[in-house]
């Protein structure tokens, strides 16, 4: 249906390359200029003051979630004037017991347009139909919870 290109680049740039000493940091481009900076998490010897992969992995998560809950809201006329996820994932030990992103919670926060009131049942059905026709909640076996 549609491929999603990205190009990830890492450079040693002369460092040592034990195990507890090289970079962790590397770019990741998504084409049309755009690119950014990520490493591994800093429990994991990255840079915590860039993105790690699991924060990524969550992002991608919430993202989806949103423009499927703004695609369903704005089809039933209902305008938002912002929506805000403050979400977590949650690494875990899995089955195998090695380290796992298991669960991810989303915390959505939604202001409506003036004029606009949606009841609590209503925005849970908004985000029960998010979940299902999510592109990545349906890729994935992380269990994935909407918080209102």
């Amino acid at each position: 249906m549609s491929s999603h290109p990205i190009t990830l680049s890492w450079n040693r740039d002369d460092k040592d390359f034990g195990y507890k000493s090289y970079s962790r940091d590397h770019d990741l481009d998504f084409g049309h200029g755009v690119s950014i900076r990520a490493s591994a998490a800093a429990d994991y010897l990255g840079t915590a003051e860039i993105p790690d992969p699991e924060q990524a992995f969550v992002a991608s998560l919430s993202s989806c979630h949103m423009l499927t809950f703004l695609a369903l809201a704005s089809l039933q006329n209902l305008t938002l004037e912002s929506y805000v996820d403050k979400a977590v994932g949650f690494l875990e030990k899995g089955e195998s017991g090695k380290p796992v992103l298991a669960r991810v919670e989303l915390h959505p926060e939604t202001v409506w347009a003036d004029g606009v009131t949606v009841s609590a049942e209503k925005l849970e059905e908004l985000h029960h139909k998010a979940h299902e026709e999510c592109f990545l909640a349906n890729s994935v076996t992380t269990r994935i919870t909407t918080v209102l």
